[in-house]
């Protein structure tokens, strides 16, 4: 078609009202606008597009159905302004407009307000014992936040939640915590719709001993092998407990503390796990391979020294400190030079190759070995420094110490005296010592 006869067709179509523009007002749906906003606080919501004059209609989703939220009249422009209160959750703030058979829709506009969070609580706790934290957490105006938020600790250097609370509608919650370390805590407080997020302050809470520290003197030496912090204690008490050797405990002792050859066997042996006071005044808990026949008296003798507030270093069974060939055994020197208690071990008299020790028996125990020295044929073992000193609590060179006086009520000689002040030798009521071959009249360790 050529372009003369198409502008005359559209002339006359035009002439006709066929192609009318439409009239003032009139729109296939109206336009909601509102500027964002704070939760529980009014925001201005404009409704446009409306013929003038005409009934505008507005609704609000209830999350099931739409509400009723007022009528109004359109203004000249063709617009209604109205305040609309914003709320909280999201879904509730959609909102509908219809005005003479248009509508539309918008969901207001959610602003998040800042917030604080803070956490308070005691800065020490004894350990074993609870201490309660609290949280709140506020908007930046004072309102209350509540919801799910994180109690978190340093862990390996890094946080990690121990545990997720709730803050009821004043945003505050309690929790009571039993922290066995010195720790440090935070909360996190995640971001809602209305609420930003937010993280407390660190509360660093320092572990303080239910015991005595020992002190020692300031130049005594420490021991030449360090050991970690052993198990913290469970239960009350001493808690000594008694078994048969567990498979696993008997696959590690086998080519160390035992091999082939050995005159005590598995079903000869026991191990006792039992509770100690350490140095630092914590309770701990600690384990030693012994005889069927004398692990209680060497229990009851442990537990003596804990209801006395008596320490012990430390208390590993022998055979983690590996296999020793010049003892053709675990390795007792790591032991002593740790500071370690301990009692079976079948090997060799120290500094007496082809010598059994009364260790080898299960009948003997070492006791806080590093400040209670040997005299072997080499010298002092593991030090020199201590053999000529004593200590109330640690260290032992009469016969009057409160340690050798709870070991000899229990049937645990004191054998060497102060040649060997680390060494008892447990004998059964009614029964008699361990006689060892090549020890008759000589100190064997």
């Amino acid at each position: 078609m050529r372009l003369g006869p198409l502008l005359a067709f559209l002339a006359v179509v035009l002439a006709a009202g066929l192609l009318a523009p439409p009239p003032a007002g009139a729109a296939d749906g109206l336009t909601l606008t509102a500027p964002a906003q704070y939760a529980d606080r009014d925001t201005p919501l404009t409704i446009a597009g409306a013929p003038p004059g005409a009934a505008v209609v507005l609704e609000r989703f209830d999350g099931t159905d739409w509400q009723p939220a007022g009528s109004f009249v359109a203004g000249e422009d063709g617009t209604v302004t109205t305040p609309v209160r914003v709320l909280r959750v999201p879904a509730r703030n959609l909102v509908r407009a219809t005005a003479a058979g248009a509508t539309g829709e918008l969901r207001l506009p959610l602003r998040a307000i800042g917030t604080t969070t803070t956490l308070t609580g005691p800065r020490q706790v004894v350990d074993e014992r609870s201490i309660t934290l609290t949280v709140v957490r506020r908007t930046a105006e004072g309102t209350a936040v509540p919801g799910p938020v994180l109690l978190q600790r340093i862990v390996a250097g890094s946080w990690s939640t121990a545990r997720t609370l709730t803050l009821g509608a004043t945003g505050t919650a309690t929790t009571s915590v039993t922290p066995r370390s010195d720790s440090t805590w935070r909360v996190a407080s995640p971001a809602q719709p209305w609420a930003a997020s937010s993280v407390s302050a660190r509360l660093a809470v320092d572990n303080l001993p239910p015991g005595r520290r020992v002190a020692l003197p300031e130049a005594a030496p420490r021991p030449r092998v360090a050991l970690p912090a052993a198990p913290r204690a469970t239960g009350a008490g001493a808690n000594a407990a008694i078994y048969r050797i567990p498979d696993r405990v008997w696959r590690s002792m086998v080519g160390r503390s035992w091999h082939r050859g050995c005159p005590v066997g598995r079903s000869g042996l026991r191990l006792l796990r039992i509770n100690y006071w350490d140095y630092a005044g914590y309770r701990r808990r600690g384990e030693l391979v012994a005889a069927a026949s004398v692990v209680r008296q060497m229990a009851g003798a442990l537990a003596d020294m804990y209801r006395a507030g008596l320490p012990i270093r430390s208390m590993y069974r022998v055979d983690r400190f590996g296999w020793s060939k010049r003892l053709q055994g675990a390795d007792d020197y790591r032991s002593m030079a740790a500071g370690n208690t301990s009692a079976f071990n079948c090997r060799w008299v120290v500094g007496r190759p082809g010598v059994r020790s009364p260790h080898t028996y299960g009948r003997a125990l070492d006791l806080n070995t590093w400040e209670n020295p040997y005299l072997s044929r080499q010298g002092w073992e593991p030090n020199s420094w201590w053999p000529s000193r004593s200590h109330p609590r640690a260290a032992w060179r009469s016969r009057s110490h409160a340690v050798v006086a709870i070991m000899r009520a229990r049937g645990l000689r004191w054998t060497y005296g102060t040649s060997d002040s680390q060494h008892f030798d447990a004998v059964p009521p009614g029964g008699r010592p361990v006689v060892v071959p090549g020890c008759a009249d000589v100190v064997c360790h």
